[in-house]
C-alpha cells in the first residue's frame, strides 16, 4: 500500500475522497432540525460544498463560509449560481440554522461574532469527533501530533465551545460515520486533506509523513486491498441567547 509520487491537491482530494465520509452526520443533523423547504442555513467551514449541496436539495436557501480559498472556489462550481461561498463568514441574521461540522477551538471568534448578528433563537450545530475509542481513526491522528511534536488532541469539545461563545445548549446525538476507502493511497490522500496532518507535513518529510500514516492504517487494510475505518461523531445542538 503506497502513495508516493502521486500528486496531493489537499481541496480537490478533501471534495473528491474525504467529504463525503461525513454524508450520515450531515443527514442526520438536517433531518433532526427540519431543514427543508423555507429553512435559511449557513454552513460555517463548509469545505467544498456537500452539505450546504444536501440543504439546497431539501429545498433549503444556503450560504457558505470557509477559509480556504481553494474549497471555497470548489463549493461554488458545484453549488447552484445563486449561492453565496465566500471565505469570511457573513453576518448571521438572516440564517436561522447555522452548522459547523468540522468545529475546533479556531472557530470561536467567528461563533462570537455570530452570536451579535444572529436572531434569538437560532440554531448552531457544533460537530467533532466522538469518544476516542469508538474513533479508529484516532490512531491515525495519533500520528500527525507525534510527527509534529506535539501532544494529541482530542479536539475541539462542541460543549465548551458552545458555552464559550455565549449559545445555549438544547440537546445532541452521535452518528456512525465510518471511512471507506478503495484503496491504501485514497486512503492516505483523504486523511492529507483533512488538515490534520498540515503541521507534520510542515515540519517532517512528506513521505515520511505519508509512511506513518500508511502503517497506522495497516490494522484497517481489508484483504481486497480497500480500507475501512469504524468512526463516531458527535454534534451539540444550541440556540442563540
Amino acid at each position: 500500500m503506497t502513495s508516493a509520487l502521486v500528486p496531493h491537491h489537499p481541496a480537490r482530494d478533501w471534495a473528491e475522497i474525504q467529504e463525503r465520509m461525513l454524508v450520515p452526520l450531515y443527514e442526520a443533523v438536517y433531518e433532526r432540525l427540519g431543514v427543508g423547504a423555507g429553512s435559511r442555513v449557513l454552513g460555517l467551514g463548509c469545505g467544498s460544498g456537500l452539505a450546504l449541496l444536501m440543504a439546497v436539495a431539501r429545498g433549503a436557501r444556503v450560504t457558505g463560509a470557509d477559509r480556504d480559498h481553494a474549497r471555497v472556489e470548489l463549493a461554488r462550481a458545484r453549488l447552484p449560481k445563486d449561492v453565496v461561498v465566500t471565505p469570511e463568514a457573513p453576518e448571521a441574521g438572516a440564517h436561522d440554522v447555522v452548522t459547523a461540522f468540522h468545529a475546533t477551538a479556531g472557530l470561536l471568534p467567528e461563533l462570537v461574532a455570530l452570536t451579535r448578528t444572529a436572531q434569538p433563537g437560532t440554531t448552531v450545530v457544533l460537530a467533532g469527533w466522538g469518544p476516542p475509542e469508538r474513533c479508529a481513526a484516532e490512531r491515525v491522528l495519533r500520528v500527525a501530533a507525534r510527527l509534529a511534536d506535539r501532544a494529541p488532541e482530542a479536539g475541539a469539545d462542541p460543549d465548551r465551545l458552545a458555552a464559550a461563545a455565549g449559545l445555549r445548549p438544547a440537546g445532541s446525538g452521535r452518528v456512525s460515520c465510518p471511512f471507506g476507502y478503495a484503496s491504501g493511497a485514497s486512503a492516505v490522500r483523504g486523511l492529507l486533506s483533512t488538515g490534520a496532518f498540515d503541521e507534520a507535513v510542515r515540519v517532517a518529510d512528506p513521505s515520511r509523513v505519508e509512511k506513518e500514516i500508511e502503517e497506522a492504517l495497516a490494522p484497517y487494510v481489508r484483504p481486497d486491498g480497500t480500507v475501512w475505518m469504524a468512526n463516531v461523531f458527535r454534534y451539540v445542538v444550541a440556540r442563540v441567547a
